[in-house]
């Protein structure tokens, strides 16, 4: 677990785990495996499997697919990664749910819990003895995630307290707003951990933006360490490639920086149509889906809701962009690798 924790703690690229589902909105295991396989080939340093992009719907007892979901990812990393790769667990629900999906996730061999912020009318003092509980379980990795998919304003005092909490090793921010983004990074910053907690971006709208941006804090300049990221799903390959461009950058690299501010605009235009901006978000999964089944990596674009598909012109979108921005996609990667990842 700690070299995992090590990797995390680096900076790596952490895609969100799709659910590959048959027509009949059933588990596909093999293809299942196969996305995770992506992944590990990809140069991804981790997954995190059981959040937003794996669906929520995966814990109702009619369906059912929370353990055999995290038993196929954690048996595919641990018989075939050949290196630490972090294996992050979402939790969610109220302080029972949520420790008791820490627990399965411990016995699967997860190392850490991503926590979901959605627990409707727990106040901030709720949520942090709710993550000290999960925390004596498995280190937790907090979550800003924005309100337009079901979070909330929390306080940089909360986060300054959650970043204190001996369990904390992370946390992903994500609400999708400049402002508090950064009352995030000074908070953490200001924290008594600081140096233990690692920075992540959630923020699909500016992913480059976010990893470029050196942020003066109590404790000293902070960066974000990487991204766990729905838009890290698709497209891994040139993900992984593109941290590397930023730490050159980072590192003074003038002609990586050129790229990298280039490409800044171009990732952002490419997640609006992945995430379905203009639907108010309503096709994110199923536009994940969709740039995977093109590339045959799932059969379709099948979710549990038989109500979440593409949003009108959202198809056109993504022929648009990928069309558009030839270094992002990894299509030849993927074709050289498929018949192995799906065996």
């Amino acid at each position: 677990m700690s070299d995992a924790l090590d990797v995390l703690r680096e900076g790596t690229v952490v895609p969100a785990h799709p659910l590959a589902l048959d027509a009949g909105r059933r588990l596909d295991e093999r293809r299942q495996r196969a996305l995770t396989r992506y992944y590990m080939a990809s140069g991804a340093g981790g997954v995190a499997v059981a959040v937003h992009t794996t669906q929520f719907e995966i814990r109702e007892p009619g369906v059912g697919l929370l353990r055999p979901v995290l038993e196929l990812a954690a048996e595919t990393v641990r018989a075939e990664a050949g290196r630490p790769f972090v294996m992050v667990a979402g939790a969610c629900g109220y302080t029972a749910q949520a420790v008791a999906e820490a627990e399965l996730a411990a016995s699967l061999g997860y190392d850490a819990v991503l926590l979901s912020p959605a627990v409707p009318g727990a106040d901030e003092k709720g949520l942090l003895e709710r993550a000290r509980a999960v925390g004596e379980v498995l280190p937790v990795i907090g979550f800003y995630l924005q309100e337009a998919v079901g979070g909330r304003y929390l306080s940089p005092s909360f986060w300054s307290a959650f970043a204190d909490l001996p369990s904390t090793v992370a946390v992903k921010i994500a609400p999708f707003d400049r402002y508090r983004t950064a009352d995030v990074i000074r908070a953490v910053g200001a924290a008594d951990r600081a140096d233990e907690v690692a920075l992540y971006t959630g923020n699909d709208d500016d992913i480059i933006g976010d990893l470029l941006t050196p942020y003066g804090t109590a404790g000293g300049r902070r960066w974000f360490a990487g991204g766990l990221l729905g838009q890290w799903a698709v497209w891994t390959r040139s993900a992984a490639a593109l941290l590397e461009d930023v730490r050159a950058a980072r590192a003074g690299d003038h002609e990586a920086l050129l790229r990298c501010l280039t490409r800044r605009p171009e990732l952002t235009d490419a997640n609006q149509a992945v995430f379905d901006v203009r639907g108010a978000f309503r096709g994110c999964i199923a536009g994940v889906h969709e740039v995977l089944r093109r590339q045959g990596l799932l059969a379709g674009t099948w979710c549990l809701d038989p109500a979440e598909s593409l949003s009108p012109g959202q198809a056109e979108e993504l022929t648009r962009v990928a069309a558009a921005y030839p270094w992002l996609t990894d299509d030849a990667f993927v074709k050289e690798h498929l018949d192995d990842w799906l065996r």
